[in-house]
Formats: C-alpha cells, structure tokens, sequence
C-alpha cells in the first residue's frame, strides 16, 4: 500500500504517462509529494522513488538542488522575499526588514503558530517590478516596507485558503514588470506552487 492518498495516486499515474522514462516525472512527482504531506519528508521521498524507479539518494540529489522543495515543514504562508541585485537596490531589504519585523519572524523560520514563515531568495524573474515578494510563489510586484507589512496583517487577519497573485497584486503591488492583460483565476492552497496540471492549485474561493 502506498503512503499516498487514492486521489495522489491517480494524478501520479497521469504524470508518469506523459513521460517517456518514469524517471523523468520525478520533479512533478516532488511537489505531490509536498503537498500530500506539507512538505518534502523521508518517506516522501522515498515514495516518489519508488514512483519512478529510482533509487531514493536519487531523487534527494534532484530536491536539493532546488530550493522551492522544502525539506522542513514550513508555515501556512510562505512569503518569499527578492534581495537579489535589482530587487536589492530598489529596496528589498527594507522590504524583507519590514517583513521579520511586522511577522516577528526572522528570514529562514516560521512563527510558533506555524501560519507564517519567511524567507529571502534570490531572483524570482520580476526584477522590472522590483522590489518582488512572493506569497506561497504568488508573485507581487513594487512591493514597499509599509505595504509588506500590510500584507503581513492580511494574512493572519484574513487567512485566506486560496492566495492569489493578482487579488494580493491590487492590494499590496505597485508598479509591474508589464500587464498580463488576461485575470489569473489560479492561486495557490498551499505553500508550494500553484500547478493546474498537478492538482496545486485552486480557483479565487475553491472552486
């Protein structure tokens, strides 16, 4: 018997039919590993190796290398915040300053009511709309220090199930790498990225 819910399991076996090799399904395969269990455990591991055929130091070579697979378990809400050049000389480090600061949570930790953890990070691709913060890898760009803590109170205020780029964009954004033009429905339930094909994702309200 599997570790897996019946309902993982099935969406694992529609990735490995997409692939040629089962091996090759191995990064999709991580992120339901996370988020059947939260994060990334031993056994999670060991279970996505036993899916693709491989041994388990295998896969924990692929998961370490990517900081997006979290190896310990991490809050309801991780906000991930730029401090990489662009971000950086914008301000992101008064950004993630303001942060720690509002969540009481230092960069790498997560609070004691395990809502809220915090992290900087290095370039997440929107260095037009430094300084960039992410919320659950929900980007929002032109982020001030006053606004990041805003954002802080909204999430443990609100705790909304679904976060969402755009919806969290209007209230804590300023100015944008450029205009999607087309809403983004998607949002993420969990703190690992929202991934329609994966089942990661979810409709504004769980639809």
């Amino acid at each position: 018997m599997g570790l897996w819910s019946e309902a993982t399991q099935e969406r694992a076996r529609q990735l490995l039919a997409r692939y040629p090799e089962q091996r090759s399904a191995v990064m999709p395969l991580l992120y339901l590993a996370m988020a059947e269990e939260g994060y990334l455990t031993d056994a999670g591991v060991e279970e996505v190796a036993r899916w693709c055929g491989i041994t388990p130091a295998q896969v924990q070579a692929v998961a370490s290398f990517y900081t997006m697979y979290k190896r310990e378990k991490t809050g309801t809400y991780l906000i991930s915040c730029c401090t990489s050049i662009s971000c950086m000389l914008l301000g992101g480090d008064d950004v993630l300053a303001a942060v720690e600061d509002e969540s009481g949570v230092p960069s790498g930790e997560t609070d004691e009511e395990g809502l809220v953890s915090v992290e900087h990070v290095e370039c997440i691709g929107a260095c037009g709309g430094a300084p960039a913060v992410q919320v659950n890898y929900e980007l929002i760009e032109g982020v001030t220090p006053d606004k990041a803590r805003e954002l802080v109170r909204w999430l443990r205020g609100a705790r909304p199930e679904v976060v969402l780029s755009d919806e969290m964009q209007n209230l804590f954004g300023g100015r944008r790498s450029f205009d999607w033009a087309i809403p983004e429905e998607l949002g993420a339930v969990g703190p690992y990225p929202a991934f329609q094909p994966l089942d990661t994702a979810a409709r504004e309200g769980g639809d």
